[in-house]
């Protein structure tokens, strides 16, 4: 383990140093040994994980106090420069050991902070369990997304509109390589702090993006970090596009500098295919929808770029935001290829097969995880006669593929055990809400590893 100081690099114009809450009861509820691994926290005895992961005792040579990070943000639109870390504070930081690169720890429910706004600082143990859930399932299926490390439960009864109440609370802690948002630097151009714009924008590219020259002219580092997020955040829509992944609140505070997926919320999995289909009951305009998802992306990264017009003229910045579509559309193509276990066709083009796929899939309204699941490569033409008529074409052009695996992973010969649909995340939660049974959360984490881990054979 290496700790970075994130706050002795950046000055404390960027945090707020806050308490954790110190709870009463704390019953671990999950532990992430892989997550744990990455950073050589693994080995750590159940008292030590729970003094550092529950009563957030300071790691040796870390943060000696958490950090509530600032920033400000669009929300459904409208910009807020009234938020920053509300229930949630960045309290270590560690080298990964595969890869090198920085990784935070983050935590949500821990308790009130300066930019609580009201709120109780709190996470009910749904909504840690629902984080685990997606988080794993979208790893499964190759997108980037934040690790959760370690839920507790805090024993405490929380009352929310959105949930049956009194409801159970807990707090989460998350490995992300990064919490720093497009909000981060909305808030600065907000004050009109370009010196820390550019601070920030040097810290960024030193621990996130190393392959950018900091020694270059301000413009063109700024220019090709912008390149590198749109490049990120292209693939990590084309990922959720390509898993039928619907966020749900696509606000700039919720996309981080290094186009990984976090700070989950009300976060759903199509069943069919329905681009009008949103996850958050108060998103009623559909801005969020499955099909705008791509839109919203785009406009947060222009918000990004606006934090840059006075270092970078509007011409360069609307050059590289130009870029966003056809990279997402070409991270699309290889995601769905991927997904579905063939080599990247050569005998249709890459908007063809996208625009089959979605029309195939939008008319005949198959069910995705089947679809996914039963044509996985090498399946048997003769199997394609009982499906719906609409969804054929697609097939056919499937059926011709080649394979990118030399066999057939014998998980897809089985039934489908991976699908994350509304009402089967809402029947394992009522085994633990009803009968504080876990089983079932455990067996799904199981098979969403083994889904991942037949995509991933060679």
């Amino acid at each position: 383990m290496k700790p970075v100081a994130f706050h002795e690099i950046l000055g404390e114009k960027h945090f707020v140093k806050v308490e954790p809450e110190r709870f009463n009861s704390l019953v671990q509820r999950y532990r992430n040994q892989d997550a744990a691994k990455t950073v050589s926290l693994d080995s750590l005895n159940d008292v030590e994980w729970k003094t550092y992961f529950g009563s957030f005792t300071p790691f040796p040579n870390s943060f000696k106090v958490p950090l509530a990070l600032c920033y400000h943000g669009h929300q459904f639109g409208n910009y807020n420069p009234y938020i920053g870390d509300g229930r949630g504070f960045l309290y270590a930081q560690f080298i990964e050991n595969d890869t090198k690169r920085l990784l935070d720890l983050g935590t949500k429910g821990s308790g009130t902070t300066p930019f609580s706004r009201g709120g109780d600082g709190r996470l009910t143990l749904k909504g840690a369990f629902r984080e685990v859930l997606a988080s794993e399932y979208l790893s499964a299926l190759g997108v980037k997304s934040c690790k959760i490390l370690s839920v507790f439960e805090t024993g405490e009864q929380l009352e929310r509109q959105d949930e049956p109440s009194p409801t159970r609370s807990a707090v989460l802690v998350r490995l992300s390589h990064s919490h720093v948002r497009i909000g981060s630097f909305q808030r600065l151009a907000y004050l009109n702090q370009n010196e820390e714009i550019l601070n920030l924008a040097k810290y960024v590219i030193k621990h996130y993006y190393p392959n950018i020259k900091s020694k270059v002219p301000p413009n063109e580092m700024i220019r090709q970090l912008l390149n590198s997020l749109i490049n990120n955040v292209a693939e990590m829509v084309a990922g959720w596009m390509a898993s039928g992944f619907v966020h749900g609140v696509l606000n700039t505070d919720n996309f981080n500098v290094t186009g990984e997926t976090f700070d989950y919320g009300p976060w759903r999995f199509l069943v069919d295919m329905n681009f009008k289909f949103t996850a958050a009951y108060f998103d009623y305009e559909g801005r969020y929808a499955y099909g705008k998802q791509p839109e919203a992306a785009l406009w947060a990264l222009c918000r990004f770029a606006d934090c840059f017009t006075e270092i970078v003229s509007l011409e360069i910045l609307e050059e590289e935001l130009k870029k966003f579509y056809p990279k997402m559309q070409v991270a699309l193509f290889n995601k769905l290829c991927w997904r579905f276990g063939i080599l990247q066709p050569t005998d249709i083009k890459q908007d063809v097969f996208l625009s089959l796929f979605f029309s195939a899939t939008k008319k005949s309204k198959i069910k995705l995880d089947y679809l996914f699941h039963r044509f996985y490569a090498g399946f048997e033409p003769n199997s394609m006669l009982k499906e719906d008529k609409e969804i054929l074409p697609f097939l056919e052009v499937l059926g011709v593929q080649k394979p990118r695996q030399k066999t057939r992973p014998q998980y897809f010969s089985g039934l489908v055990k991976s699908s994350l649909s509304s009402e089967e995340v809402e029947k394992i939660w009522s085994c633990i809400s009803e009968k504080d049974d876990w089983s079932q959360f455990e067996k799904k984490i199981k098979n969403i590893k083994k889904y991942g881990n037949a995509l991933r054979m060679v």
